[in-house]
């Protein structure tokens, strides 16, 4: 049994695209086909790609590029070079570097085929590991919420309460939160967790590719449909299905999609026979939805539909109580990433706690990842932080409020620790003290 899957073709002579197109379609896999590189930069960005197959000369950007372009941002998608201009010198180089394999035009198209099926399989695959590695690591407790603070302790109160009902639930917050996070808890803390949980980001696929993403599509449905494709919300069946951002789904979407859950039932694109769907929905938006409402942008019987529960997720500078708690985790996580034990110093801690976080959780994630990459000793301090962050530490508030003599030492020695990269001999100097009345002026301060 052939593996079907989508296959893009890169190449420069329009005929020869023609026929692959035509035998890789006669064993059902899509197919899409382009004329050159930045052609297939913007396709790989936008549609889901199985394999890669591509020409070696062409204008412009070569096969040898597009390769190199696929291994930095799309790593699992197996390339097969397919050209005239072949050489034993090219095909081990092509090979070496991790191509699929390397044919010579005119090919073997029995081998071709075969090598395009390995190729689908091989991706399908990894895909499959990969869902099952994530799914292990969340069950077994990575990925968790945390927090201790009273945002957090009414959000876990309402998990635990709802997470077994199968009433639609609406989270609300800010991007970066942790929306989707709070989703799967639901979803592996319930008797389902044994089932699918399928999350689809209504932000991140096209207008014209959405309806086929949900709901799939039958062989002919339209052009380039020469197979059948079961949508988000099949495969979801008896388990979770997880709407990231659904204040940006279309109107005419929102209609479909409110009709498919009253009805619980389905119709792919190109059939009209019904499909019923027994899952639970779980939405989530960082947006305003009833001033949406009232701008006519989204539909109030929908808004209704997904809001029987609704969870509010507070922003991170909110909860400030819960960052160390934050720091300490992202730090254990990246560090036995990195094979290495790492701390973090109080007075990093201390700012960083004290920093506003407009990308939140994420953006203190994605801190704390590169400051562990980049400290090679065992401590982090104020230069492993990225710049940006950093200028944000020097932006001081203002207050109407004077400031009391504790909270002007504890700025300036703050500054010059921030201005010292932590050395707090030069600290010391600058600051025209001791050491000694440095190190006591940190202990006073609980530095």
């Amino acid at each position: 049994m052939i593996v079907q899957g989508h296959v893009l073709i890169v190449d420069d002579e329009p005929n020869a695209a023609r026929v692959l197109s035509a035998i890789l379609t006669g064993d059902g896999h899509m197919v899409s086909s382009v004329a050159d590189v930045p052609a297939a930069e913007r396709l790989l960005k936008s549609r889901d790609i199985d394999v890669i197959i591509t020409d070696l000369r062409m204008p412009g950007k070569d096969g040898m590029q597009l390769f190199e372009y696929a291994v930095e941002h799309f790593p699992d998608i197996p390339v097969i070079f397919l050209t005239a201009y072949g050489s034993v010198d090219s095909a081990v180089n092509a090979v070496t570097r991790g191509a699929f394999y390397y044919f010579i035009k005119p090919p073997d198209y029995v081998k071709l085929k075969s090598m395009v099926a390995r190729a689908v399989e091989q991706r399908t695959l990894k895909r499959q590991v990969a869902e099952l590695r994530k799914q292990v690591a969340e069950r077994d407790g990575a990925g968790r919420l945390i927090g201790t603070s009273a945002g957090m302790q009414k959000i876990y109160d309402t998990v635990e309460a709802v997470k077994n009902s199968m009433s639609s639930v609406l989270i609300c917050g800010e991007t970066g939160t942790g929306k989707e996070l709070i989703a799967r808890s639901l979803h592996y803390g319930s008797v389902r967790r044994d089932r699918p949980f399928v999350a689809v980001n209504c932000a991140a696929f096209p207008r014209e590719l959405m309806e086929s993403e949900l709901f799939g599509y039958e062989k002919g449905a339209f052009s380039g449909a020469s197979a059948r494709r079961v949508g988000r919300f099949e495969a979801a069946a008896d388990g979770t299905l997880f709407l990231d951002e659904i204040g940006e789904l279309e109107l005419s979407l929102q209609a479909k999609l409110l009709r498919a859950l009253q009805e619980k039932e389905i119709e792919r694109l190109g059939s009209n026979r019904k499909i019923k769907v027994n899952i639970r929905v779980v939405s989530s938006t960082n947006r305003d939805l009833k001033r949406e409402i009232a701008n006519g942008s989204f539909r109030e019987d929908l808004y209704y539909r997904l809001n029987v529960v609704q969870i509010n997720v507070p922003a991170l500078r909110e909860r400030r109580e819960d960052i160390p708690l934050l720091i300490t985790e992202f730090v254990r996580e990246f560090g036995l990433n990195e094979g290495r034990s790492l701390r973090i110093s109080d007075e990093v801690m201390k700012a960083l706690v004290g920093f506003p976080w407009p990308g939140n959780v994420r953006q203190l994630r994605n801190t704390i990842e590169r400051a562990v990459v980049m400290a090679r000793g065992g401590e982090i301090t104020f230069k492993h932080l990225p710049e940006e962050i950093m200028a944000g530490l020097d932006e001081q508030p203002l207050s109407s409020e004077p400031k009391t003599l504790r909270e002007l030492e504890e700025e300036a020695i703050l500054q010059a620790l921030r201005e010292c990269d932590g050395n707090k001999s030069r600290v010391a100097k600058k600051l025209g003290i001791s050491r000694k009345t440095l190190y006591k002026r940190l202990d006073d301060l609980g530095m």
